[in-house]
């Protein structure tokens, strides 16, 4: 598939089939996070795959957006791993996920999966839930699975702005 019309047909999924992902579509997902570039490539990400009816529970204990999955994906970084600016100490953790979290939407879109990024989740009650050490930042759950017969993108997911609205050239 070419790549922008992959960017293209990639959308927020809401709707799942009810399957949870194979095996094998989640180690490919996984894999393009591993390829993932990150700030001096520290490779901050720490990912863990939520497929057991209790981390799902977890799951929906911390957000209203779960949107029925059976597969997810907690994406954190190790505070300790990133890449910090000088001289402002701004770390780089949560660029990189962003960039992590991209590059594991768009291998599911290429798999015939489909993804949401969640960000509306309780930070303290997410730590709590799974447990998560002082040094893991978590910044977006990925719900993960096939789409539903009936699934389909938003009715904003094509409005887009005109490049001429968004670029300046200095």
């Amino acid at each position: 598939m070419d790549f922008l019309q992959l960017t293209k047909d990639r959308f927020s999924l809401r709707k799942f089939d009810g399957r949870p992902l194979k095996d094998e579509d989640i180690e490919a997902i996984l894999s393009a996070a591993k390829f993932a570039p990150t700030a001096k490539n520290l490779q901050p990400q720490k990912i863990f795959v939520l497929k057991s009816e209790a981390s799902i529970e977890k799951l929906n204990n911390c957000t209203r957006c779960g949107f029925g999955t059976k597969t997810a994906f907690l994406i954190c970084y190790d505070k300790n791993e990133c890449w910090k600016r000088i001289p402002d100490g701004a770390e780089s953790g949560i660029l990189d996920m962003g960039i992590v979290a991209t590059h594991m939407m768009l291998q599911a879109t290429a798999i015939g999966a489909g993804t949401t990024m969640v960000m509306l989740f309780d930070l303290q009650k997410t730590v709590q839930e799974f447990d998560l050490p002082e040094n893991i930042i978590p910044v977006c759950f990925l719900v993960a699975g096939y789409p539903a017969k009936d699934a389909e993108p938003s009715e904003r997911h094509l409005v887009r702005k005109n490049i001429e609205n968004f670029t300046k050239e200095i």
